[in-house]
């Protein structure tokens, strides 16, 4: 699987970032809801899209478990189609985000 920063703003952020696609199995919450799988799809130091969320509202705040991180929390940006957009309510750190990539690049099971 190849990563690469994506060309144009169809991120979750409109900020000038490096986004880097990546397709990794993820947990997701907003509220008491069950969490649920989901796919990340690409992914920034301040948000990432996921390809598929049903009953996503912008009104909660939505927690994400990313495999080897402790759970993060952040907002609905967008939805568009099933898309949906979200912002970290707290940046990544630089580390943080590029162990991400590395070990979405490592670790196969993770990887699609």
């Amino acid at each position: 699987m190849q990563y690469q920063p994506l060309p144009d703003a169809t991120s979750c952020s409109r900020e000038s970032a490096e986004r880097a696609e990546v397709t990794l199995l993820c947990e997701v919450r907003q509220g008491i809801a069950p969490w649920r799988m989901v796919r990340l799809e690409d992914i920034s130091q301040s948000g990432f899209r996921i390809a598929w969320l049903p009953d996503a509202t912008k009104a909660k705040p939505l927690r994400i478990r990313i495999p080897g991180l402790q759970m993060l929390t952040a907002d609905i940006r967008w939805q568009k189609g099933k898309s949906v957009g979200c912002s970290f309510t707290e940046p990544l750190h630089v580390a943080v985000f590029e162990h991400i990539l590395r070990h979405a690049r490592i670790d196969g099971p993770l990887s699609r």
